[in-house]
């Protein structure tokens, strides 16, 4: 019977730790991701340091940090399509001499608005996933209306990242 106790102790505290996913948490890192452009746009256009902003944003966000797997697929990326390395990620956001990177979040905007399509939460994997699109605000008031789908996942610190991140214009029959 102590055996059974136990197991009885253990799955009660499994059940206690395990804190799944919700759709509420992905609106929030999705509202937190969008406001952290927007910053790193204004640190830009103040002549401030956009390293330090966008590697903040970075470690923030994504999984890079933790050691994960990350599946990111910019928006205006043709040549290096995919960016599976933080350094890779930063040039995307910020520029890198000698690449097409111009960077994309020193533009600046000032707001992203974020129209989801839907998501899927699996608990039992504790991922989320995101398909939407979202719309970048410039300082002429004009939107760029573009696609995404996120993939979220925990890290040890059991803060939400993402580790896909695949983005595109929409699709134009000319």
């Amino acid at each position: 019977m102590a055996a059974c106790g136990e197991t009885a102790t253990t799955d009660t505290a499994t059940a206690e730790t395990v804190n799944p996913i919700t759709a509420e948490e992905v609106t929030a890192a999705q509202q937190a991701w969008g406001e952290g452009i927007v910053a790193i746009g204004a640190v830009s256009t103040e002549g401030g340091d956009v390293n330090v902003a966008a590697t903040d944003h970075i470690n923030t966000f994504y999984g890079y940090e933790d050691g994960m797997e990350i599946l990111f697929k910019p928006t205006l990326a043709a040549e290096d399509q995919f960016r599976g390395t933080f350094d890779e990620a930063l040039s995307y956001f910020i520029g890198s001499e000698g690449t097409e990177d111009g960077g994309f979040a020193l533009a600046p905007y000032t707001a992203v608005r974020w129209e989801n399509e839907g998501t899927i939460i699996d608990e039992a994997a504790d991922t989320a996933m995101a398909m939407g699109n979202y719309y970048f605000t410039g300082t002429d008031g004009n939107e760029t209306k573009v696609e995404y789908s996120f993939g979220y996942e925990r890290n040890e610190a059991g803060e939400l990242v993402i580790v896909l991140h695949h983005s595109s214009l929409p699709f134009s029959a000319q």
